[in-house]
């Protein structure tokens, strides 16, 4: 497909290293530019003028907005005191309605929803695209809420004060204008701030440097600085540690975005925690501080594990005493998911292998006692919420068969009990899932796991989908997806998840494994899987397809870069492609201590020999690849997919090309635009790798 108003451009594009001066598409992150809104709109009607002719697209848009605004699916609930709050979505309430019940009729399973928030007429009265982003309220009576609204789904929000009461934003009430950042109340007249100040008090990396106090009546010019960070930090963060009715003011200075120095705020003078930069801290009971170290930490003589979780006495330790205790030590196969505080139980999602387990803790006599809860296996466990008045918690458990359940629990016993299912959307017991390890280059095992049907002939000819993500110490675990189920696995798709090095499969080296100068780690351990998928015939590179988004779009993209041969169709969403200039575009900076810093020669020297943009050739045939991002994303720039495309059109490769107006780095705001992109993406899988 070759693009006419960039081929009359007659730029010849050298397949050599491009510095930012020499880039001749430089133009493509001018987000909102006419010129580039221009590119945008003509590659949006020729994808979509293409992709909405193939025979499945109508009935995958069907089958996913039925999915999207079913009635039938999870209220996921957040309790506040008596009350358990819910966002929801459906074909009656596109942008959403905010609203509660009783919590024990939700207990029950009859709540009594009562809209607090009506998005869509909020929208229409100020002719603004709002996407919800979450809500905060003031402790203990929750009668007032600091809600996050974002315009388009970008990640800058404005908030407001509500009050559910009236149901109506509170006359002269908090109000933070638009910014990264955020606001929590410390009591009713008084919010702990962070958020863009005026003339430099953001980072580099787009976020807040400052704490302020603001007051009720104030405005937002006034608030009293109470902490400053540096200006080349990511950013500072503030909030809440509370342990029962005690609580503490926080400031979390990231200089590195895995280095993070704590700060208590005692009498508005700050106190910096004597504990390692790259301890990531979950919580307080019973005056322990809960840590999970993602290095080796040894005091007085005693050496603490990477990946354990240990606490500290939390009074001494502002005093500059370490009163530490283990709680968890996790071998070689296993890591820590998630940590959550109950009103007197620490809750402990752990990874084995890849799939969930739960554990309860409890802190007594000053010893730390665990039971492991006799969950669901074989899936993925994910606490929902918690309720700091009471023991009760809310976990949900799933795997790729499995449609996902909603348990209340309760930490004082370990007993648990189901209160909602997920329809089934496609007959399970047609396909099976196996657990595979497969050697790297470098000799290193990595898991995936193979979704097929029982049936299934191991003769090269399948159709399939190759997802990882590889990055961030993000894990990526098994799911249940009625879409992916009922439009890719039902016509006859094998669905591939890859646990790769980057992620948080094994804890902190899983992770630092990947790191920087040691990036190719991640993408050997993706080709590895992808050619044992081929030895093994479940599949051919004629019918291997993969998928990825933001780190993961960097990844598919280095991907068919490197190995272009192994691969037929390439998902590339909300990526990063230009390593050169990622560290200059919107959040691009604060993911330096992930990547490197292009800036640095010596950084540069490992980054090069992977950017995707860099290492497109001339004469090589890549796969048709279908770049999908969004114009409001204010985190990864839509500038690294405009600008891949340009390129690889002016060298002759065909692409498929659609940018989503709204919908910010999730790249879909509401339930029609994700059906939408849905059935652009999997029609154009289908049309790849199902002939």
């Amino acid at each position: 497909m070759k693009n006419i108003f960039l081929a009359s451009l007659g730029i010849f594009i050298s397949c050599l290293s491009i510095t930012a001066q020499e880039d001749p598409y430089l133009w493509l992150e001018e987000i909102e530019s006419p010129r580039s809104l221009e590119f945008v709109t003509e590659q949006n009607n020729i994808t979509l003028d293409k992709l909405s002719k193939v025979k499945e697209y109508q009935n995958i848009y069907d089958k996913s907005l039925e999915i999207s605004n079913s009635t039938d699916k999870i209220a996921y609930p957040k309790v506040y005191g008596t009350y358990v709050y819910n966002f929801w979505k459906d074909k009656d309430h596109i942008r959403g309605i905010w609203r509660r019940s009783a919590k024990d009729a939700y207990i029950d399973g009859n709540p009594t929803w009562d809209t607090l928030l009506d998005l869509d007429e909020m929208s229409a009265e100020g002719n603004i695209k709002w996407v919800y982003k979450g809500a905060q309220g003031l402790y203990p009576n929750y009668n007032r809420f600091l809600i996050s609204l974002s315009n388009g789904g970008a990640d800058a929000t404005v908030t407001r004060e509500f009050d559910v009461e009236t149901k109506s934003f509170v006359e002269n009430g908090f109000y933070i204008p638009e910014s990264k950042g955020g606001a929590t109340y410390l009591d009713g007249n008084t919010l702990i701030v962070t958020s863009d100040f005026g003339e430099n008090t953001m980072t580099t990396s787009g976020y807040p440097r400052q704490v302020k106090l603001l007051k009720r009546g104030t405005s937002l010019k006034d608030a009293e600085l109470v902490y400053e960070g540096s200006t080349t930090d990511v950013g500072s963060f503030s909030g809440i540690l509370r342990d029962g009715p005690i609580s503490y003011q926080i400031v979390n200075r990231y200089k590195t975005m895995f280095s993070n120095e704590t700060i208590v705020l005692i009498n508005n003078k700050p106190i910096v925690l004597e504990i390692p930069d790259d301890a990531v801290n979950s919580g307080i009971l019973k005056n322990q501080l809960i840590t999970e170290l993602k290095s080796d930490w040894t005091v007085e003589g005693k050496k603490y594990k990477q990946g354990s979780v240990i606490s500290l006495n939390f009074t001494d330790l502002l005093v500059g005493k370490k009163n530490i205790q283990l709680i968890l030590e996790p071998d070689e196969f296993s890591s820590v998911s998630s940590i959550s505080v109950t009103k007197s139980k620490l809750l402990i999602n752990l990874l084995n292998n890849v799939k969930g387990e739960l554990y309860i803790y409890s802190f007594d006599d000053e010893k730390w006692k665990n039971t492991k809860v006799n969950a669901p296996e074989f899936g993925t466990i994910s606490i929902i919420d918690t309720d700091e008045l009471s023991d009760q918690y809310f976990f949900e458990f799933e795997n790729f068969l499995t449609p996902s359940t909603l348990f209340l629990a309760n930490a004082d016993d370990g007993t648990f009990q189901s209160l909602k299912s997920l329809k089934a959307y496609f007959d399970g017991t047609k396909y099976k899932v196996d657990q595979i390890k497969v050697k790297s280059k470098d000799g290193t095992l990595v898991p995936y796991f193979l979704v097929t049907s029982k049936d299934m002939k191991y003769d090269g000819t399948n159709p399939t989908l190759l997802y990882a993500y590889g990055g961030f110490e993000i894990s990526s675990n098994p799911f249940y997806s009625g879409t992916f189920g009922s439009v890719w696995l039902e016509n006859g798709g094998v669905f591939i998840l890859a646990n790769i090095r980057g992620g948080g499969e094994y804890g902190p080296k899983w992770h630092q494994a990947g790191l920087k100068e040691k990036r190719q780690n991640v993408f050997d351990d993706f080709h590895a899987v992808a050619e044992d998928l081929i030895a093994k015939k479940v599949t051919s590179p004629k019918h291997l397809g993969i998928m990825g988004g933001s780190n993961g779009g960097l990844l598919v993209g280095t991907a068919f870069t490197q190995k272009p041969e192994l691969y037929n169709a390439v998902v590339c969403q909300v990526p990063l492609l230009d390593m050169q200039r990622y560290n200059k575009l919107l959040a691009g900076a604060s993911w330096m201590g992930e990547f490197g810093n292009p800036d640095v020669p010596e950084e540069w020297e490992y980054l090069k020999k992977y950017s995707p943009y860099h290492n497109l050739k001339e004469g090589v045939s890549y796969p048709e690849v279908f770049f999908y991002t969004s114009t409001r994303d204010d985190r990864v720039h839509p500038g690294h997919a405009r600008k891949m495309v340009a390129k690889m059109i002016e060298m002759g490769n065909p692409i498929y090309y659609y940018e989503n107006i709204e919908g910010g780095h999730a790249g879909s705001s509401t339930n029609e635009q994700s059906a939408k992109a849905n059935a652009l993406m999997f029609s154009y899988l289908l049309l790849k790798l199902a002939d």
